[in-house]
């Protein structure tokens, strides 16, 4: 799980925040590893925040990353790691490959 949470910070990272502060993009949904995910971020003043579920086992997801840290909760377990340096490329669907 932490792999995917890695994942799909980099993704928010690499790609553009909304136009507006405040304002939830639509929800992507990606398969990575034989478990698919669907995710929305909201741009705040200083940070992003991702809301997801992976709709395989039904664990949710929330975290935050503030410049090049990940705070949240996974599956009710707290997480915090630096964002991963650029190394997943993002596919059309809004996923990651290595």
């Amino acid at each position: 799980m932490l792999k995917f949470i890695a994942a799909v910070a980099t993704v928010v990272v690499a790609t553009a925040a909304p136009a507006f502060a405040d304002v939830a993009t639509d929800a992507r949904t990606f398969t990575r590893d034989g478990q698919t995910f669907t995710y929305t971020k909201v741009a705040k003043d200083d940070h992003v925040d991702i809301d997801g579920r992976n709709l395989t086992s039904g664990a949710t997801f929330h975290l935050v990353v503030r410049g090049k840290r990940v705070a949240g909760v996974s599956n009710g377990v707290p997480v915090s790691f630096a964002v991963p340096p650029k190394s997943a490329t993002v596919d059309a669907n809004g996923g990651t490959a290595n």
